[in-house]
C-alpha cells in the first residue's frame, strides 16, 4: 500500500443535512470522520431562500445559513470538511475504496453516502432565472408551498407525484394549473381521480411551458402552448412548480451498490445498511418518497450510529 493513500475509519460523501448530522455524530464517537462536499456545497438547501419548517428556528432561516451552521457544528466537534468529490469507488473488498477528483485515493473502513438527489427542471432560460433568484420558481410544494397561501400557482408534470403536490397545493392556494404535455396521465388512478375531483385544480392537457413570465425579480405567470391546436395562453400566478421527478446523485455507486430503477440506493428496511459491509446511506439519495432535510438528517443520524457499531464490532 502506498504511502500516498489515506486511511481513514469513516468517510462521508455529500454535505446536505444528511453528510453534516453523519458527521456531528460520527466526530462524537471518535470516529474522526472526512466529508467530502461534493460538487453543491450543502447540497439543495443551499439555493433555497426561506426554510421555515426546521424545528428550533421560529423565524424561519434561509437554506445557505441553515447549511453554513450545520457545517461549523460538524467542524466543532472534529469532523474534517474538504472540497472536492468523489469520482470512483471500489467496494469490491474488507476496505472500501474511494477516488477524489480522479487522483487522491481513500481507504476507509466505513462510507456513509450522503449525495443527495438533483431535482429535474424544464430547463427553460426563465425558469432558471427566477430558480435561482429565488423569485417562484421550485421543485417542493411541501417546502415552498405555505409562500403561496391564498395565491394562483402553476405546476408542471403528470405522475403520481405531481398529482400528489397539485393535491397538496389546492388546499393553500386559490387555484393550481396543473400542465400536462400528453393527453394522459402518468399516475396512478386513484391519484389521477383525486386531482380531477379537485374543484380548484384545472387541467390542461396537451399542453408544455413556452417561458415562465415575471417583473424581473419575482414570477408573475406563466406562457404555454396547446400541442394540438398551437394556441398559446398566458396564465396567471405568483409560483411556478416543476414535478417532472429526481435523479438520484448515486451513478458512481451502481458496479457496488444495489439500486432501484431509478437508481436511488436500496437499504436494508429500518437501518441505513446498504448491500455492502460498512457502507451506509443517508437522505435523498435513498429517499424517495419524503425529500425533507428533517428526514434526511434523520438517516444521517441512523448512518452515523450504524457505522458506529459496524467499526465496534469488528474490534
Amino acid at each position: 500500500m502506498s504511502d500516498s493513500i489515506e486511511k481513514l475509519k469513516c468517510l462521508i460523501i455529500g454535505s446536505g443535512p444528511a453528510g453534516y448530522t453523519a458527521a456531528i455524530y460520527a466526530a462524537r464517537a471518535n470516529m474522526f470522520p472526512v466529508l467530502y462536499q461534493g460538487q453543491q456545497p450543502g447540497g439543495q438547501l443551499t439555493t433555497t431562500n426561506e426554510v421555515e419548517n426546521w424545528p428550533g428556528n421560529p423565524e424561519g432561516i434561509t437554506g445557505p445559513e441553515m447549511m453554513i451552521g450545520l457545517q461549523k457544528q460538524a467542524e466543532r466537534f472534529g469532523t474534517d470538511v474538504r472540497d472536492g468529490w468523489v469520482t470512483k469507488v471500489d467496494f469490491s473488498g474488507e476496505i472500501h475504496k474511494v477516488w477524489v477528483n480522479d487522483t487522491k485515493e481513500i481507504h476507509t473502513e466505513t462510507v456513509i453516502i450522503s449525495t443527495g438527489a438533483t431535482a429535474k427542471y424544464l430547463g427553460l432560460p426563465s425558469e432558471q432565472k427566477y430558480l435561482l433568484l429565488g423569485g417562484g420558481v421550485s421543485a417542493c410544494a411541501v417546502c415552498d408551498g405555505f409562500f403561496y397561501r391564498n395565491q394562483e400557482v402553476v405546476i408542471v408534470g403528470a405522475g403520481d407525484s405531481a398529482c400528489e403536490e397539485a393535491h397538496y397545493l389546492s388546499k393553500l392556494c386559490t387555484k393550481v394549473t396543473m400542465l400536462v404535455r400528453s393527453d394522459k396521465f402518468r399516475a396512478s388512478r386513484i391519484m389521477e381521480e383525486r386531482v380531477r375531483k379537485t374543484p380548484n385544480i384545472e387541467i390542461l392537457l396537451h399542453t408544455e411551458t413556452e417561458e415562465v413570465l415575471g417583473d424581473g425579480q419575482v414570477v408573475t405567470g406563466v406562457k404555454a402552448k396547446n400541442r394540438t391546436t398551437g394556441e398559446v395562453i398566458e396564465i396567471p400566478a405568483t409560483g411556478f412548480f416543476v414535478a417532472i421527478g429526481h435523479k438520484p446523485n448515486t451513478d458512481i455507486f451502481k458496479d457496488y451498490l444495489n439500486l432501484d430503477e431509478t437508481g436511488y440506493i436500496i437499504n436494508v428496511p429500518g437501518t441505513s445498511k446498504t448491500n455492502v459491509p460498512g457502507v451506509f446511506v443517508g437522505g435523498d439519495a435513498a429517499d424517495h418518497v419524503y425529500r425533507q432535510a428533517i428526514t434526511a438528517a434523520g438517516t444521517g443520524c441512523m448512518a452515523a450510529l450504524d457505522a458506529e457499531r459496524y467499526l465496534a464490532a469488528k474490534q
